[in-house]
């Protein structure tokens, strides 16, 4: 998948913005104006993220405030919180694991940081938790005064595109177009696509070594197989799995300060390039009203992101993340990277994007990315998006299993980005003046981009 879906859209998002040097909307002015949806449902893709995603680095410094001790609290079941399920198997003989056990990192995660234990469900998710509003407001104002002075003032535009990388290889999330759009006219992105992706497959090789080594020698202590140590409780490899390792080493507190010191690092920079894309796309798209104005809109940014974080602060909050993160961005940002391919290959013209890439690094694209970029990405997308809604699985975290009136808002969320693409659609051809004509020029462009795509893979 990423060799034929990730890497090509990924290059090919480098050099859309590298090229046309403007954000995710007013992008495709340039490209074919009928498209220019999809700009906006990126920014709000890019917009649920930050409603849970800011929350989860929340919990890491939560974790990393917890860490100042000389016994990690997630070490034993001595705690206030612990149940007498609590099973604490390391170093201990003659302990038998059974379905009902919970190790002390599980308690600490659910009943300590999240207290999911006082809600019911989505139906009663309770009271904001105070402790966990505290760090996402620290989160969100080291965001702003990160943000609010614009990539240019920074000069580490590619330091933030790499931890990008480290979140997602996939386009579609506009951070890939507005860093780009910094870049020098004549910068290799083909070279950046090629070492960054590279870098991406290798360390996420590497760190399944450790992953696994971690997940098999805890199914080895607990006498079980090892998807049920690994069972879908969410983050559960980083707040239940990771921690419960390191309270067992060596210099245990201090490892734990650095592991949640890299889990924040990474997060924020996450976060700075996901609104980055945001805050890149609206004020290219209106510079005239916001242009002078973008330590004011920042900040409004920022506002909305925090009240929307809100709900994933309360005790049930963590059913909530886990809907936006399987709703909010799921299939509608793979019909995103979907649609921008057949866009820019089809309408465009896979010609016309040939010679901007060539006028930018000196020679054009090879033959392996323009099929990739005028079928088999699109192929590979297509299924995927099919396939998932086909054959969807039930949605369940820890032991609660999501109603089905919950899937149905999760759709309804999903749909509320994606729409914007036909609704501008109809838009521009209702709504603009001599629409006719400009439909019947835009199917002759169409079949002549398509017909010169076609004739380059014969």
């Amino acid at each position: 998948m990423a060799i034929f879906g990730g890497v090509p859209l990924f290059y090919m998002e480098l050099a859309l913005g590298q090229f046309h040097r403007t954000g995710a909307i007013s992008i495709w002015k340039h490209i074919c104006p009928i498209f220019k949806g999809i700009g906006y449902a990126i920014c709000i893709i890019a917009l649920y993220v930050s409603f849970y995603y800011n929350t989860i680095i929340a919990w890491a410094l939560f974790y990393f405030y917890s860490s100042f001790s000389t016994i990690l609290p997630w070490t034993n079941c001595d705690n206030a919180w612990n149940t007498p399920d609590c099973t604490n198997y390391f170093g201990m003989d003659n302990v038998t694991w059974t379905n009902s056990s919970r190790s002390p990192a599980e308690e600490f995660y659910t009943r300590n940081v999240l207290e999911i234990h006082k809600s019911s469900g989505l139906k009663n998710v309770g009271g904001v938790r105070w402790q966990l509003l505290l760090c996402l407001f620290l989160i969100f104002t080291i965001v702003y005064f990160s943000l609010w002075k614009g990539v240019k003032t920074s000069g580490k535009v590619w330091v933030d595109a790499a931890a990008q990388i480290f979140f997602s290889l996939g386009p579609g999330f506009g951070v890939l177009l507005a860093l780009s759009s910094y870049n020098p006219f004549t910068n290799n992105c083909y070279r950046d696509a090629i070492v960054t992706s590279l870098v991406n497959c290798l360390t996420s090789f590497v760190s399944g070594f450790v992953i696994f080594t971690v997940l098999g020698y805890m199914a080895e202590m607990r006498k079980v197989e090892v998807e049920d140590v690994a069972k879908d409780k969410g983050p559960s490899l980083l707040f239940i799995t990771y921690p419960e390792a390191i309270a067992n080493m060596m210099g245990s507190t201090f490892f734990a300060i650095i592991f949640f010191v890299m889990m924040i690092s990474l997060g924020l920079d996450s976060t700075f390039g996901g609104l980055e894309a945001i805050i890149t796309a609206v004020l290219d798209e209106y510079p005239d009203q916001l242009s002078h104005r973008r330590e004011l809109f920042v900040l409004c940014l920022v506002v909305v992101c925090f009240l929307g974080s809100l709900s994933t602060l309360t005790y049930g909050g963590a059913y909530v993340v886990k809907l936006l993160e399987e709703f909010g961005v799921g299939c509608s940002i793979i019909a995103v990277g979907f649609l921008e391919a057949i866009a820019v290959s089809w309408f465009y013209g896979i010609n016309r994007f040939s010679n901007d890439v060539q006028a930018m690094l000196g020679k054009a694209p090879g033959l392996f990315w323009r099929v990739c970029w005028v079928g088999i990405s699109p192929a590979f997308l297509a299924y995927i998006i099919v396939s998932s809604l086909l054959k969807a699985p039930p949605l369940t975290l820890f032991d609660y299993k999501y109603p089905d009136w919950s899937i149905t808002v999760g759709y309804i969320i999903g749909f509320s980005s994606f729409m914007w693409i036909p609704i501008y659609m109809v838009y521009k051809l209702v709504w603009t003046p001599g629409s006719l004509k400009q439909v019947s020029g835009f199917q002759v462009a169409q079949k002549n981009a398509i017909e010169d795509s076609c004739s380059l893979l014969i």
